[in-house]
Protein backbone atom coordinates (compact mmCIF):
# COMPACT_ATOMS: atom_id res chain seq x y z
CA UNK A 1 0.00 0.00 0.00
CA UNK A 2 1.05 3.64 -1.21
CA UNK A 3 1.80 6.15 1.33
CA UNK A 4 -0.91 8.21 0.24
CA UNK A 5 -3.60 5.62 0.14
CA UNK A 6 -2.89 4.68 3.42
CA UNK A 7 -3.32 8.26 4.38
CA UNK A 8 -6.56 8.74 2.55
CA UNK A 9 -8.45 5.90 3.59
CA UNK A 10 -7.64 6.70 6.89
CA UNK A 11 -8.89 10.13 6.45
CA UNK A 12 -12.56 8.94 5.02
CA UNK A 13 -15.69 9.22 6.99
CA UNK A 14 -17.35 5.05 8.32
CA UNK A 15 -20.52 6.49 5.40
CA UNK A 16 -17.87 6.79 2.86
CA UNK A 17 -16.83 3.25 2.91
CA UNK A 18 -16.51 0.62 0.92
CA UNK A 19 -14.61 2.99 -1.34
CA UNK A 20 -12.04 1.98 -4.65
CA UNK A 21 -9.10 4.12 -4.20
CA UNK A 22 -6.55 4.39 -7.21
CA UNK A 23 -3.14 5.44 -7.05
CA UNK A 24 -2.93 7.18 -10.51
CA UNK A 25 1.04 8.57 -9.64
CA UNK A 26 2.25 4.72 -8.95
CA UNK A 27 0.17 3.60 -12.33
CA UNK A 28 2.37 6.10 -14.44
CA UNK A 29 5.40 4.96 -12.79
CA UNK A 30 4.95 1.14 -13.61
CA UNK A 31 3.18 1.99 -16.65
CA UNK A 32 6.36 4.08 -17.98
CA UNK A 33 8.96 1.29 -16.68
CA UNK A 34 7.27 -1.20 -18.53
CA UNK A 35 7.40 1.13 -22.05
CA UNK A 36 11.14 1.07 -20.99
CA UNK A 37 11.80 -2.40 -20.97
CA UNK A 38 10.22 -2.97 -24.39
CA UNK A 39 11.98 -2.65 -27.87
CA UNK A 40 11.33 0.48 -29.93
CA UNK A 41 9.33 -2.52 -32.29
CA UNK A 42 7.14 -3.65 -29.85
CA UNK A 43 3.83 -1.48 -29.62
CA UNK A 44 2.39 -1.66 -26.02
CA UNK A 45 -1.37 -1.52 -26.10
CA UNK A 46 -3.70 -1.30 -23.04
CA UNK A 47 -6.91 -4.19 -22.94
CA UNK A 48 -9.32 -1.63 -21.56
CA UNK A 49 -11.51 -4.71 -20.20
CA UNK A 50 -9.38 -5.10 -17.37
CA UNK A 51 -10.30 -1.64 -16.17
CA UNK A 52 -12.20 1.16 -18.39
CA UNK A 53 -12.39 3.78 -15.32
CA UNK A 54 -11.41 7.16 -17.69
CA UNK A 55 -8.97 8.39 -15.28
CA UNK A 56 -7.20 5.27 -15.54
CA UNK A 57 -7.56 5.25 -19.39
CA UNK A 58 -5.68 9.08 -19.55
CA UNK A 59 -3.09 8.14 -16.96
CA UNK A 60 -1.48 5.65 -19.34
CA UNK A 61 -1.61 7.61 -22.49
CA UNK A 62 1.86 8.71 -22.06
CA UNK A 63 2.75 5.00 -21.82
CA UNK A 64 0.67 3.07 -24.23
CA UNK A 65 0.71 3.41 -28.56
CA UNK A 66 -3.01 2.45 -28.11
CA UNK A 67 -5.86 0.73 -26.45
CA UNK A 68 -7.90 -2.51 -27.44
CA UNK A 69 -11.41 -2.81 -26.99
CA UNK A 70 -13.66 -5.57 -27.30
CA UNK A 71 -17.10 -4.09 -27.95
CA UNK A 72 -18.92 -1.01 -29.03
CA UNK A 73 -19.73 0.18 -25.66
CA UNK A 74 -15.76 0.02 -25.03
CA UNK A 75 -15.26 1.86 -28.29
CA UNK A 76 -17.51 5.00 -27.45
CA UNK A 77 -16.11 5.04 -24.03
CA UNK A 78 -12.45 4.67 -24.70
CA UNK A 79 -12.55 7.10 -27.54
CA UNK A 80 -14.17 9.54 -25.11
CA UNK A 81 -11.52 9.04 -22.71
CA UNK A 82 -8.65 9.51 -25.24
CA UNK A 83 -9.87 10.80 -28.26
CA UNK A 84 -6.49 10.68 -29.78
CA UNK A 85 -5.64 7.17 -28.81
CA UNK A 86 -5.27 4.41 -32.06
CA UNK A 87 -7.47 1.79 -30.88
CA UNK A 88 -7.29 -2.06 -31.82
CA UNK A 89 -11.51 -3.65 -31.70
CA UNK A 90 -11.25 -7.47 -31.09
CA UNK A 91 -13.72 -9.64 -29.14
CA UNK A 92 -15.62 -12.58 -30.82
CA UNK A 93 -19.58 -11.88 -31.43
CA UNK A 94 -19.06 -8.42 -32.88
CA UNK A 95 -22.65 -6.78 -34.05
CA UNK A 96 -23.43 -5.64 -37.59
CA UNK A 97 -24.03 -1.97 -35.70
CA UNK A 98 -20.63 -2.21 -33.32
CA UNK A 99 -18.45 -2.96 -37.03
CA UNK A 100 -20.29 0.26 -38.79
CA UNK A 101 -19.31 2.41 -35.77
CA UNK A 102 -16.02 1.14 -35.31
CA UNK A 103 -15.48 1.51 -39.41
CA UNK A 104 -16.84 5.13 -38.74
CA UNK A 105 -14.74 5.30 -35.47
CA UNK A 106 -11.69 4.92 -37.69
CA UNK A 107 -10.43 1.90 -35.63
CA UNK A 108 -6.55 1.55 -36.29
CA UNK A 109 -6.66 -2.47 -36.32
CA UNK A 110 -9.32 -5.06 -36.85
CA UNK A 111 -8.86 -8.56 -34.89
CA UNK A 112 -10.89 -10.86 -37.11
CA UNK A 113 -12.45 -13.96 -35.20
CA UNK A 114 -14.14 -15.80 -37.69
CA UNK A 115 -15.19 -15.74 -41.55
CA UNK A 116 -18.41 -14.28 -40.87
CA UNK A 117 -16.67 -11.26 -39.26
CA UNK A 118 -14.53 -10.61 -42.12
CA UNK A 119 -17.56 -10.83 -44.32
CA UNK A 120 -19.66 -8.72 -42.29
CA UNK A 121 -17.00 -6.18 -41.92
CA UNK A 122 -16.85 -6.05 -45.80
CA UNK A 123 -20.22 -5.56 -46.56
CA UNK A 124 -19.67 -2.64 -44.07
CA UNK A 125 -17.28 -1.23 -46.19
CA UNK A 126 -19.63 -1.69 -49.73
CA UNK A 127 -20.82 0.88 -48.20
CA UNK A 128 -18.20 3.07 -47.40
CA UNK A 129 -16.13 3.51 -50.42
CA UNK A 130 -12.70 4.55 -50.38
CA UNK A 131 -12.62 3.44 -46.52
CA UNK A 132 -9.56 0.79 -46.27
CA UNK A 133 -9.07 -0.80 -42.96
CA UNK A 134 -6.10 -3.43 -41.85
CA UNK A 135 -6.65 -6.74 -40.34
CA UNK A 136 -5.11 -9.25 -38.43
CA UNK A 137 -6.45 -12.87 -38.56
CA UNK A 138 -7.04 -13.96 -35.06
CA UNK A 139 -5.94 -17.66 -34.70
CA UNK A 140 -6.03 -20.63 -32.33
CA UNK A 141 -3.12 -22.10 -32.48
CA UNK A 142 -2.41 -25.64 -31.45
CA UNK A 143 0.11 -25.19 -29.10
CA UNK A 144 1.89 -28.63 -27.18
CA UNK A 145 0.14 -30.97 -25.26
CA UNK A 146 -0.52 -29.78 -21.79
CA UNK A 147 1.56 -26.83 -22.36
CA UNK A 148 -1.31 -24.60 -21.60
CA UNK A 149 -2.59 -26.40 -18.87
CA UNK A 150 -1.79 -25.02 -15.38
CA UNK A 151 -2.67 -20.98 -16.94
CA UNK A 152 -5.01 -19.40 -15.12
CA UNK A 153 -7.76 -18.60 -18.95
CA UNK A 154 -6.89 -20.44 -21.96
CA UNK A 155 -8.20 -18.71 -25.16
CA UNK A 156 -6.15 -21.05 -27.27
CA UNK A 157 -4.38 -24.32 -27.81
CA UNK A 158 -7.80 -26.30 -27.53
CA UNK A 159 -11.50 -25.50 -28.32
CA UNK A 160 -12.74 -22.31 -27.73
CA UNK A 161 -15.13 -19.54 -29.09
CA UNK A 162 -12.13 -17.02 -30.23
CA UNK A 163 -10.13 -17.03 -33.56
CA UNK A 164 -9.84 -19.15 -36.40
CA UNK A 165 -8.57 -22.59 -36.44
CA UNK A 166 -5.08 -22.10 -38.50
CA UNK A 167 -6.72 -23.99 -41.78
CA UNK A 168 -9.69 -21.54 -41.97
CA UNK A 169 -6.91 -18.48 -41.08
CA UNK A 170 -5.19 -20.17 -44.35
CA UNK A 171 -8.60 -19.66 -46.41
CA UNK A 172 -9.42 -15.95 -45.17
CA UNK A 173 -5.87 -15.22 -46.46
CA UNK A 174 -6.37 -16.77 -49.79
CA UNK A 175 -9.69 -14.13 -49.67
CA UNK A 176 -8.10 -11.75 -48.76
CA UNK A 177 -4.96 -11.34 -51.29
CA UNK A 178 -5.66 -13.63 -53.61
CA UNK A 179 -4.06 -17.18 -53.98
CA UNK A 180 -5.41 -18.70 -57.19
CA UNK A 181 -8.40 -18.85 -59.28
CA UNK A 182 -11.13 -15.77 -58.84
CA UNK A 183 -8.84 -13.00 -56.95
CA UNK A 184 -10.56 -9.99 -57.10
CA UNK A 185 -8.69 -7.14 -58.96
CA UNK A 186 -7.79 -5.60 -55.58
CA UNK A 187 -6.19 -9.13 -54.01
CA UNK A 188 -8.33 -11.91 -52.98
CA UNK A 189 -12.01 -11.43 -53.36
CA UNK A 190 -12.34 -9.43 -49.90
CA UNK A 191 -9.10 -7.52 -50.50
CA UNK A 192 -10.37 -4.25 -52.19
CA UNK A 193 -10.73 -2.55 -48.63
CA UNK A 194 -9.56 -5.12 -46.55
CA UNK A 195 -5.76 -4.91 -45.78
CA UNK A 196 -4.01 -8.05 -44.27
CA UNK A 197 -1.21 -6.53 -41.68
CA UNK A 198 -0.82 -10.06 -40.13
CA UNK A 199 -1.68 -12.04 -37.70
CA UNK A 200 -3.11 -12.14 -33.56
CA UNK A 201 -2.90 -14.78 -31.31
CA UNK A 202 -3.76 -14.71 -27.39
CA UNK A 203 -3.54 -17.90 -26.04
CA UNK A 204 -3.68 -17.65 -22.21
CA UNK A 205 -3.39 -15.30 -19.53
CA UNK A 206 -1.21 -16.23 -16.02
CA UNK A 207 2.11 -16.67 -17.92
CA UNK A 208 5.18 -15.48 -16.42
CA UNK A 209 8.07 -14.00 -18.78
CA UNK A 210 9.66 -16.82 -19.94
CA UNK A 211 6.23 -19.25 -20.88
CA UNK A 212 4.75 -15.73 -22.40
CA UNK A 213 8.23 -15.42 -24.37
CA UNK A 214 7.80 -19.43 -25.28
CA UNK A 215 4.12 -18.22 -26.64
CA UNK A 216 5.24 -14.91 -28.29
CA UNK A 217 8.47 -17.26 -30.42
CA UNK A 218 5.52 -19.71 -31.50
CA UNK A 219 3.35 -17.13 -32.86
CA UNK A 220 5.91 -15.82 -34.63
CA UNK A 221 7.09 -18.31 -36.05
CA UNK A 222 3.93 -19.94 -37.34
CA UNK A 223 2.88 -16.45 -38.96
CA UNK A 224 5.83 -16.04 -40.73
CA UNK A 225 5.54 -19.55 -42.38
CA UNK A 226 2.06 -18.18 -43.08
CA UNK A 227 3.16 -14.98 -44.98
CA UNK A 228 5.85 -17.56 -46.64
CA UNK A 229 3.24 -19.92 -47.94
CA UNK A 230 1.16 -17.33 -49.49
CA UNK A 231 3.65 -14.70 -50.43
CA UNK A 232 2.50 -11.30 -48.53
CA UNK A 233 4.62 -9.53 -46.14
CA UNK A 234 4.17 -10.22 -42.77
CA UNK A 235 4.50 -6.68 -40.96
CA UNK A 236 2.77 -6.89 -37.27
CA UNK A 237 2.19 -9.93 -35.46
CA UNK A 238 -0.08 -9.06 -32.00
CA UNK A 239 0.67 -12.13 -29.48
CA UNK A 240 -1.58 -10.86 -26.98
CA UNK A 241 -1.48 -10.20 -22.74
CA UNK A 242 -2.09 -12.23 -20.13
CA UNK A 243 0.64 -11.59 -18.33
CA UNK A 244 1.25 -12.95 -14.64
CA UNK A 245 0.00 -11.11 -12.44
CA UNK A 246 0.51 -13.29 -8.37
CA UNK A 247 -2.68 -12.68 -5.97
CA UNK A 248 -0.54 -14.93 -3.66
CA UNK A 249 2.28 -13.16 -3.62
CA UNK A 250 1.70 -9.74 -4.49
CA UNK A 251 5.55 -8.67 -4.67
CA UNK A 252 6.11 -11.88 -6.87
CA UNK A 253 5.76 -9.21 -10.35
CA UNK A 254 6.11 -10.05 -14.13
CA UNK A 255 9.72 -9.78 -15.30
CA UNK A 256 9.33 -7.20 -17.80
CA UNK A 257 12.79 -6.66 -18.34
CA UNK A 258 13.40 -10.40 -19.15
CA UNK A 259 10.47 -10.43 -20.93
CA UNK A 260 11.78 -7.12 -23.36
CA UNK A 261 15.39 -8.83 -23.75
CA UNK A 262 13.36 -11.99 -25.23
CA UNK A 263 11.48 -9.50 -27.82
CA UNK A 264 14.75 -7.83 -28.91
CA UNK A 265 16.21 -11.26 -29.58
CA UNK A 266 12.92 -12.41 -31.76
CA UNK A 267 12.55 -9.52 -33.43
CA UNK A 268 16.34 -9.26 -34.59
CA UNK A 269 15.43 -12.58 -36.43
CA UNK A 270 12.56 -11.20 -37.96
CA UNK A 271 13.78 -8.05 -39.61
CA UNK A 272 10.72 -4.88 -40.26
CA UNK A 273 8.27 -7.18 -37.84
CA UNK A 274 5.94 -4.98 -35.58
CA UNK A 275 5.17 -7.06 -32.28
CA UNK A 276 2.29 -5.98 -30.46
CA UNK A 277 1.52 -6.92 -26.92
CA UNK A 278 -2.07 -6.47 -24.91
CA UNK A 279 -1.64 -6.03 -21.04
CA UNK A 280 -4.23 -5.22 -19.17
CA UNK A 281 -4.16 -6.77 -15.99
CA UNK A 282 -0.72 -6.65 -15.28
CA UNK A 283 -0.44 -2.56 -15.68
CA UNK A 284 -3.10 -1.74 -13.45
CA UNK A 285 -4.09 -4.76 -10.26
CA UNK A 286 -1.34 -3.15 -8.42
CA UNK A 287 -2.31 0.65 -8.42
CA UNK A 288 -6.07 -0.06 -6.94
CA UNK A 289 -7.05 -1.04 -3.49
CA UNK A 290 -10.66 -1.75 -2.24
CA UNK A 291 -11.27 -0.15 1.45
CA UNK A 292 -13.92 -0.86 3.66
CA UNK A 293 -14.30 -1.55 7.44
CA UNK A 294 -15.32 -4.56 9.14
CA UNK A 295 -18.82 -4.57 10.84
CA UNK A 296 -18.75 -7.48 12.49
CA UNK A 297 -16.41 -10.28 14.09
CA UNK A 298 -18.20 -13.55 15.35
CA UNK A 299 -17.31 -17.04 15.83
CA UNK A 300 -19.23 -19.84 14.42
CA UNK A 301 -18.59 -23.20 15.11
CA UNK A 302 -15.27 -22.39 15.98
CA UNK A 303 -14.06 -20.35 13.15
CA UNK A 304 -14.02 -16.71 13.13
CA UNK A 305 -15.53 -14.73 10.32
CA UNK A 306 -15.09 -10.90 10.10
CA UNK A 307 -18.09 -9.35 7.99
CA UNK A 308 -17.10 -6.55 6.01
CA UNK A 309 -19.04 -3.53 4.20
CA UNK A 310 -19.57 -4.37 0.98
CA UNK A 311 -17.98 -7.89 -0.55
CA UNK A 312 -17.83 -10.02 -3.80
CA UNK A 313 -20.86 -7.61 -5.40
CA UNK A 314 -18.17 -4.94 -5.66
CA UNK A 315 -14.93 -7.20 -5.97
CA UNK A 316 -16.07 -10.01 -7.44
CA UNK A 317 -11.99 -11.28 -8.24
CA UNK A 318 -11.17 -13.69 -5.60
CA UNK A 319 -14.95 -15.59 -6.07
CA UNK A 320 -13.90 -16.04 -9.80
CA UNK A 321 -10.38 -16.90 -9.75
CA UNK A 322 -10.99 -18.88 -6.07
CA UNK A 323 -8.15 -16.87 -4.23
CA UNK A 324 -7.88 -14.72 -1.34
CA UNK A 325 -7.52 -11.30 -1.93
CA UNK A 326 -4.02 -9.93 -0.16
CA UNK A 327 -4.90 -7.22 2.60
CA UNK A 328 -3.57 -5.39 5.11
CA UNK A 329 -5.22 -3.96 8.14
CA UNK A 330 -5.44 -0.25 9.59
CA UNK A 331 -6.20 -0.44 13.27
CA UNK A 332 -8.82 2.03 14.04
CA UNK A 333 -8.71 2.80 18.38
CA UNK A 334 -11.68 4.57 19.00
CA UNK A 335 -14.75 2.38 19.88
CA UNK A 336 -17.46 4.26 20.79
CA UNK A 337 -19.76 1.68 21.93
CA UNK A 338 -20.99 0.43 25.30
CA UNK A 339 -20.69 -3.52 24.32
CA UNK A 340 -18.00 -5.17 24.16
CA UNK A 341 -15.26 -5.24 20.80
CA UNK A 342 -15.77 -8.02 18.77
CA UNK A 343 -12.22 -8.96 17.40
CA UNK A 344 -10.76 -12.05 16.44
CA UNK A 345 -9.72 -14.90 18.50
CA UNK A 346 -8.25 -17.71 16.90
CA UNK A 347 -5.50 -15.83 14.56
CA UNK A 348 -7.29 -16.65 11.40
CA UNK A 349 -10.81 -15.49 9.59
CA UNK A 350 -13.02 -15.29 6.87
CA UNK A 351 -13.23 -12.01 5.36
CA UNK A 352 -16.93 -12.31 4.33
CA UNK A 353 -19.58 -9.37 2.90
CA UNK A 354 -22.99 -8.64 3.32
CA UNK A 355 -24.37 -10.79 0.58
CA UNK A 356 -26.49 -13.51 1.36
CA UNK A 357 -24.77 -16.74 0.02
CA UNK A 358 -21.66 -17.96 1.27
CA UNK A 359 -19.75 -17.72 -1.65
CA UNK A 360 -19.14 -13.80 -0.97
CA UNK A 361 -16.20 -14.27 0.29
CA UNK A 362 -12.85 -12.20 -0.09
CA UNK A 363 -10.19 -13.56 1.93
CA UNK A 364 -9.39 -16.78 4.40
CA UNK A 365 -6.01 -15.48 6.25
CA UNK A 366 -4.11 -14.56 9.16
CA UNK A 367 -5.73 -11.59 10.91
CA UNK A 368 -4.80 -11.91 14.81
CA UNK A 369 -6.33 -9.40 16.89
CA UNK A 370 -8.85 -7.81 13.53
CA UNK A 371 -11.85 -5.69 15.23
CA UNK A 372 -14.80 -4.50 14.22
CA UNK A 373 -14.26 -0.86 12.85
CA UNK A 374 -10.96 -1.25 11.72
CA UNK A 375 -10.24 -0.43 8.21
CA UNK A 376 -9.12 -3.42 5.45
CA UNK A 377 -7.39 -2.31 2.47
CA UNK A 378 -7.54 -5.42 -0.89
CA UNK A 379 -5.05 -4.61 -2.69
CA UNK A 380 -4.50 -5.62 -6.50
CA UNK A 381 -8.11 -4.15 -7.17
CA UNK A 382 -6.91 -2.06 -9.94
CA UNK A 383 -7.80 -4.57 -12.46
CA UNK A 384 -10.85 -7.03 -12.91
CA UNK A 385 -12.50 -6.01 -9.92
CA UNK A 386 -15.38 -3.35 -10.46
CA UNK A 387 -16.01 -3.60 -13.46
CA UNK A 388 -16.93 -7.50 -13.25
CA UNK A 389 -18.36 -7.62 -10.44
CA UNK A 390 -22.79 -7.90 -10.00
CA UNK A 391 -23.28 -4.19 -8.72
CA UNK A 392 -26.92 -5.04 -7.96
CA UNK A 393 -27.32 -8.14 -6.28
CA UNK A 394 -29.10 -7.28 -2.87
CA UNK A 395 -29.14 -3.53 -3.69
CA UNK A 396 -26.90 -2.09 -1.36
CA UNK A 397 -25.17 0.91 -2.24
CA UNK A 398 -22.33 1.43 -4.92
CA UNK A 399 -18.77 2.22 -3.79
CA UNK A 400 -16.90 5.49 -3.72
CA UNK A 401 -14.39 5.86 -6.10
CA UNK A 402 -11.11 8.33 -5.39
CA UNK A 403 -8.08 8.78 -7.62
CA UNK A 404 -5.11 9.86 -6.05
CA UNK A 405 -2.01 11.88 -7.66
CA UNK A 406 -4.04 12.77 -11.13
Amino acid sequence: MTEIVRRHVAGLASDALPAYVYDLAALRVHAAAVRAALPARVELYYAAKANPEAPLLAALRDAVDGYEVSSGGELAHVRAAVPDAPLAFGGPGKTPAEIAAAVDAGVHRWHIESEQELHRLDAALADRPGTVVDVLLRVNLPVATGALDGVALAMGGRPTPFGLDPDRAEECVRQLIGDGPGAGAGGGPLGRQLRLRGVHAHLASGLAAAEQLAVAERIVAWSAELAERHGFPLAEVNVGGGMAVDYDDPANHFDWTAFGEGLAKLLDAHPGLTLRIEPGRALTAHCGWYATEVLDVKQSHGEDFAVVRGGTHHLRTPATRGHSQPFEVLPVDAWPHPWPRPAVATGRATLAGQLCTPKDVLARADADGLRAADRVLFAMAGAYAWNISHHEFLMHPHPGFHYLGG
